[in-house]
């Protein structure tokens, strides 16, 4: 209901100026220069295989899952072994626990047979594998590879909607906006920023306002102070 709410606002805004845009993205800067996902993981593959089970659960919940099971299981060749029954009973406390463990020991299996058990720095490659969209790819390709992309959650979905940063009726729509937008000695950590944002300040249900950093820039017009 949130999210729906602001992409209706986001419809009636008025761009931000690009001086507004520097501004909020030097102060996300100043407060947390170097931010970092909140997903535990060693490597590119534990954190491809973490956000493929992160889809409809929280970090939290994904981290207590994986501690077992990268125990386990921490390589493609590994993960084919555990096989899915017991991939599944590592991850039973998340949603949808046996589609995703199926969807992690296929693609650990085609990571072997197409690039030699390596996670490939290639959008279209990781897309082609089981659990991989769009917003898992950009994840990967950001944090594991160090590419400048923007994975639109549904916290910054709501918070570039909500803003007015970048309204968009759909994730890839705010995505594009944002890269259009945000100068480039931003985009590698503006996701970040953005996601922990709408996470812990700009919530759902009562967003924390009174501790925003860019509530006077902001076009949300029912702020909770």
């Amino acid at each position: 209901m949130a999210n729906a709410a602001a992409a209706v606002h986001g419809r009636t805004v008025s761009p931000w100026s690009d001086a507004e845009i520097t501004e909020a993205f030097t102060r996300f800067e100043a407060q947390d220069p170097e931010p970092n996902g909140e997903l535990d993981h060693t490597d590119a593959f534990t954190l491809l295989v973490a956000v493929v089970l992160s889809a409809q659960a929280t970090d939290t919940g994904v981290n207590k899952a994986t501690k077992g099971l990268f125990a386990a299981a921490s390589t493609p060749a590994a993960m084919v072994a555990l096989g899915e029954d017991e991939v599944a009973h590592h991850i039973r406390t998340l949603g949808l626990f046996r589609g995703k463990a199926k969807n992690v020991v296929e693609l650990s299996r085609l990571l072997l047979e197409r690039h030699a058990g390596v996670v490939p720095q290639d959008r279209e490659a990781l897309e082609a594998l089981p659990g991989v969209g769009r917003k898992t790819a950009n994840v990967v390709l950001n944090i594991a590879f160090g590419v400048p992309t923007i994975a639109v959650d549904t916290h910054l979905f709501r918070v570039a909607n909500r803003t007015g940063l970048a309204p968009g009726a759909t994730p890839l729509a705010v995505e594009l906006g944002l890269e259009a937008r945000i100068p480039d000695r931003f985009k590698l950590h503006a996701h970040h920023w953005l996601i922990l944002h709408g996470r812990y300040i700009c919530k759902a249900a009562k967003p924390a306002c009174s501790r925003c950093l860019i509530t006077d820039l902001c076009r949300w017009p029912d702020k909770n102070f």
